[in-house]
Order: C-alpha cells, then structure tokens, then sequence
C-alpha cells in the first residue's frame, strides 16, 4: 500500500465523534449541530425540478469535460461576476465542471505536484480545509502551512515567508472567504499573490466555495480571476479557481462545481481525469445549468443567513470574543475554554455540537492556530440557530 496514507490525520469530525463519545448528553434536549458545513436550506425547486425531468439521461455515458451549454452557462457566470473581459473565459478553454470542489481540490493537486522536484511544497492557511493537506501528502509533497490569526486578520502573511520556502512551493491553496474565519482577501492581496507565482514559477489554487455568502449586496468578495483581469492578465497563467453549487445554491448532495482559469493547466487536468473517472451525470449537468443561471435564489439565500447571523451575534455577542465575519456562513468565536474541552462540556450539558478549531489546525512555530476557537456553522434553520445560540448563552452563564 502506499505508505503515505499512514501519515494522514483523522479527519476532523472523526475526532470530534470520538471526542463526544466520551461524555454523555442530556436526554430531555434534541441535537443541535453547527459543527458541519453542510447548508440547510431548501434546495430551489427549479433546479430540483430539472434534475427530475431528465433523470432518463442517466442511461447516457457523460464525457469528462462536460456539457458544452454547462460549460457556457460557467463561463457567462464567473465572467459577471468577476469582471472579466468580454471572450477571455472561454468555455472551451478555461473551463472543467468537475463532481464537488472537494474531488477537484484533491485531484487537482495530484496534477501540479512535481515529485522528481526536490522537496516539493504545497503551501496552504492553518486553518485550513483538511484535503489541501492530505492531498499535499499523497502527491508526495510537504504541507507548509502559514498561521491565521487576529494579528493579521486570519489572512496569512505572505511577505514573511522566506524565498526559500517560496523557491521549494509548487502549488499555493487559498481560500477567500476562509474556511473557517470567514475572512475576505482584498484584490492588492491577490495581486501580490500572482507576482510572486511568476517569480518563484508555482501555481495559485483559490478556494472560492463560500464566494456567494456575503452580508452588502454591493460588496462581493473578490476573487483570482478578477485580480487576473485587473492585471490585463486575459490567461489567467498560473491561476485556478474552484467554485461550487453546494452553499451558493444549497445542492452539497449534487457535488457539481467547476475549476476554471489558466487553459494550459487545465488540459492537464482533463487528461488526469479522462483516467479518474469524475464526469458528471448528464442530469447533474442540466440541472447546473439551471443553477448557475439563476441569481435570484442565491440572493434569498443571502438573506436567510444574514438574519441568523443577526440573531444568534444578538444573543451571544456580549458573552463571547465573536465577531461577524467578512463572508461566508461560519462563527469563529474565541472561547474561554480550550476549544476542544469546550466543544465537548457544550455538548455534554446542552446537546449542542461545534467542531474544536484544534481539528481545523496544526502546530506551527509554536502555535496551534485554532487552540482557542471553535467553529459554528449556522446552516440550520433560524429557529435552530437561535435556540443553539440560548443554549450556548446558558452554558456560558454556567461556566
């Protein structure tokens, strides 16, 4: 076998399950989870509608790189939204849907890593989202992970890595929003990013799945591409962005998203996964289209969790160190407890469970970024949330 699976963590909530076990919870309360990024609510009705009607296309085989009218409706979407120029993201050339950014993350790192390289590195922020790391592993690569934290905004501080370490770097993961701090780089961020990637010759891998979970309707995050675009950069050279439908539209069980950007690096990867065999289901395809075709349903979406951000930061915002994020639909609050024993005595005394941010991290120059933190996914319903939020207030009272 290969010997690098034994050097892979436990995934995060394969801890926090053991961590639970430990302790018993009280039997008169129902379970209450906030510990999973696995968004809650209605699925839109068209889209589930579309996917029903063409489920008699299961009997066709997909092809790798798609639907031609997914990949259209793709590149018409990330070309608004990004400020793109007009015929730069090309269907054709700059576009691969792929079966959830989580597959594609990993597999793509497969693609990048150089294993003849000496001592290659994948770059990535602790916290972090755990397949940059094991991913990083089975290539054959080292993880090097740079610390987030108050100090700097939860967004890594590039210019303190050594150019030896940059000189080592193959692949860079980030990921704005950030998972789990919400927190939103800026285009000079981005921009800094891409001069480094031609100086140093690696590839920049953004993480854009919480992109369409804002709170100022006139105030998207922005992403690489538009940093791109900014630059007069039109091919996009050594940047890959990977979005999804699972939080922007509430489809995590579709699995259909997309990497999109430099088109040389991206007829790699469909060769790496005409071998892989990710292709989409033609039913997937068509209802993805439908998807990325429609704004309206993303906006409500935006609003059902502005209002549970409001609540639950009204009932807790004075007896936590919790702020709200700059995107995305998680609380990173600093706890009075080490993360760990908070998560479980919450969840012993009021059934309420969030994931230890200490599962999210490892120990870097001396710190575990995530120690004191725990992360709250507020993908429930509002009525949920906000009795989480109750029992929280009441277990923080107790303490």
């Amino acid at each position: 076998m290969n010997p690098d699976l034994q050097r892979l963590h436990a995934y995060p909530f394969e801890k926090l399950a053991a961590l639970k076990a430990a302790v018993a919870a009280p039997a008169s309360l129902n379970d209450i989870f906030l510990s999973i990024g696995e968004p809650k609510h209605t699925p839109p009705a068209f889209v589930l509608q579309t996917l029903a009607e063409n489920l008699g296309k299961l009997s066709q085989y997909p092809s790798t790189k798609g639907l031609p009218e997914l990949r259209t409706a793709i590149a018409n979407w990330a070309s608004a939204r990004f400020h793109l120029q007009p015929g730069s993201f090309t269907a054709n050339a700059n576009v691969l849907p792929v079966s959830g950014t989580r597959e594609a993350l990993f597999s793509f790192t497969q693609v990048i890593v150089d294993r003849n390289k000496p001592a290659p590195l994948v770059i990535s922020p602790n916290p972090f989202y755990q397949i940059y790391e094991g991913a990083a592993i089975l290539a054959g690569a080292e993880p090097y992970f740079l610390n987030c934290t108050p100090e700097n905004h939860f967004i890594p501080d590039f210019a303190a890595v050594p150019a030896e370490v940059w000189s080592r770097c193959q692949l860079l993961f980030i990921c704005s929003p950030g998972n789990p701090t919400g927190a939103v780089m800026g285009l000079a961020q981005l921009k800094q990013l891409i001069a480094l990637a031609d100086e140093y010759d690696f590839v920049i891998a953004s993480d854009e799945c919480y992109s369409e979970l804002y709170f100022d309707e006139g105030k998207p995050p922005a992403g690489l591409l538009q940093a791109c675009a900014e630059l007069g950069r039109d091919d996009f050279a050594r940047c890959v962005v990977f979005h999804s439908l699972s939080k922007r539209s509430n489809l995590p069980g579709l699995r259909s998203g997309f990497v999109g950007g430099d088109a040389r690096i991206l007829e790699k990867f469909l060769l790496y996964r005409t071998y892989h065999g990710c292709a989409l289901p033609v039913p997937t395809q068509l209802a993805s289209i439908a998807a990325w075709g429609d704004e309206q349903h993303v906006i409500a979406n935006r609003t059902a969790y502005r209002q549970k951000f409001d609540a639950v930061l009204g009932i807790l915002g004075n007896l936590l160190d919790v702020h709200k994020p700059d995107a995305s639909f998680y609380l990173w609050p600093k706890t009075p407890l080490k993360g760990e024993l908070f998560a479980q005595q919450l969840f012993a005394q009021q059934r309420v469970t969030v994931l230890p941010g200490s599962f999210l991290a490892r120990a870097t120059n001396g710190i575990n970024p995530g120690e004191d933190y725990v992360r709250m996914a507020l993908v429930a319903s509002l009525e949920e949330c906000v009795e989480a939020a109750e029992r929280i207030k009441t277990f923080l009272q107790n303490l």
